[in-house]
């Protein structure tokens, strides 16, 4: 199941890279969800996934009889998420405002500082 699960993340990671470096903005979007997920999942990973018990002890006892969860990844992973999808809507807000004032999400074509038909700017100071 780990190895299963390392593999999706693994491919998630690789999916989103690919994302990422595209030229159109929804793409990128898309990659940074993605990005967040598979971190997500692998923290989720790396807190052991299988049949432990509960993080409860019970009253006549000091120590837990038997192994336990730790709790922490998945305390961790519910933060997480939710700060990406704050931060996800945040990004689209940005892109959709983007796009009514230049009509485009193609990243080559948002040249508002350097339009094509001036020139470079000066490369030294």
């Amino acid at each position: 199941m780990e190895v299963a699960l390392a593999g999706l993340v693994g491919i998630l990671f690789s999916i989103s890279i690919y994302l990422l470096i595209s030229t159109y903005i929804i793409r990128m979007l898309l990659g940074v969800v993605l990005l967040g997920t598979s971190v997500n999942l692998s923290v989720f990973v790396v807190g052991r996934i299988g049949p432990i018990a509960p993080p409860l002890i019970p009253n006549h006892l000091e120590v837990p009889p038997q192994a336990i969860a730790n709790p922490l990844p998945q305390a961790l992973i519910l933060t997480a998420i939710v700060i990406s999808f704050s931060f996800f809507v945040f990004l689209l807000v940005l892109t959709y405002r983007a796009y009514q004032d230049l009509e485009t999400d193609d990243t080559n074509d948002m040249r508002v500082a350097e339009p094509e038909n001036e020139g470079l700017p000066p490369l030294g100071y």
